[in-house]
């Protein structure tokens, strides 16, 4: 079983996992290192470089992490928001008649 779940069924991506928790303490780190690697690389200071290319592949990290749950459960949402418009449709049409 690997540490980093790849694959996840609606039902499961609904509930709380490591994976939201790193993404949780990911999410400020990459953005702080972003900015403050960006405010820093416009003076072109070395360690501003460093931050911004830090911040960046932690950002890439994140994604990585958090994308295949967030996948899943928008493709559920999804099949929902296509059912919930079809039984619209169709009730607009009976009142139609």
């Amino acid at each position: 079983m690997p540490w980093i779940k790849r694959t996840w069924k609606p039902h499961e991506a609904d509930e709380w996992s490591k994976e939201d928790w790193l993404a949780i303490i990911l999410s400020p780190l990459s953005f702080i290192l972003i900015t403050f690697g960006l405010a820093l690389s416009l003076f072109a200071l070395t360690s501003g470089y460093i931050m911004l290319a830090a911040g960046v592949v932690i950002t890439i990290i994140m994604f990585w992490i958090i994308g295949p749950k967030l996948d899943a459960i928008s493709s559920e949402y999804e099949s929902k928001q296509q059912e919930y418009l079809q039984e619209l449709e169709e009730m607009q049409r009976w009142e139609e008649k």
